[in-house]
């Protein structure tokens, strides 16, 4: 989902070397996966009201402010430090228009969201699944679908995650261990542990492929 890193890299050499269109070619080929990113997480609720464009404008805006500083430590890969900003509007966000009155992001997932359907939640149901084909898979390939956005959308908060930090956003388990501020080793016991929550909600019997 995000831009290759070795690419991102040769971008930030030439913003250090203040080449004019640098910082406009580094934040420009970020937006689709900050869109995403952003999607994944805004409830029904919160969309009817607040476009996602503005919240990542809004980031965009900020990280360009705050580039220089970045540049002078970059404590952690690019793409990180830009959706630790985009994270931080979407929640204000949040706060903003829900209020008192806000409810989880997990019950107010739209199961019909486009920003679910894509390949991911298919590959991630299809691997939790019972391997092998049959004669019916690809309608069980779509029932299971459906009851994995579902049991992902029951998921707790931390849980649910993990899980689009590792099969959403297609971070490594360094990236979600250095994200959260954990170790490597309780990065991928939490996802595991994730998966397993998951695995119950859907109620049927997997493999532990994962």
């Amino acid at each position: 989902m995000w831009p290759a890193p070795d690419e991102t890299q040769q971008i930030l050499q030439q913003v250090r070397k203040g080449e004019a269109e640098a910082v406009d070619r580094l934040l420009s080929r970020h937006r689709d996966a900050l869109r995403r990113m952003v999607e994944f997480r805004l409830d029904r609720a919160l969309a009817s009201r607040v476009d996602a464009s503005d919240i990542i404008q809004e980031t965009l805006i900020e990280a360009n402010r705050r580039l220089a500083d970045y540049m002078k430590n970059p404590a952690m890969p690019f793409h990180l430090w830009l959706r630790y900003i985009a994270r931080d509007h979407l929640i204000a966000a949040q706060r903003r228009h829900q209020g008192a009155q806000r409810r989880s992001v997990n019950r107010e997932r739209s199961l019909a969201d486009p920003a679910f359907s894509d390949c991911s939640s298919v590959d991630l149901a299809a691997r939790l699944r019972a391997a092998g084909p049959t004669p019916a898979a690809e309608a069980i390939r779509k029932e299971l679908e459906h009851r994995f956005q579902e049991a992902l959308s029951g998921l707790g908060g931390d849980d649910r995650e993990v899980i689009l930090m590792r099969h959403f956003e297609h971070l490594s388990n360094q990236e979600v261990a250095q994200t959260l501020g954990l170790t490597e080793q309780a990065a991928s016991m939490r996802y595991l542990r994730a998966l397993r929550r998951l695995r119950d909600r859907l109620g049927i019997d997997l493999h532990d492929t994962l």
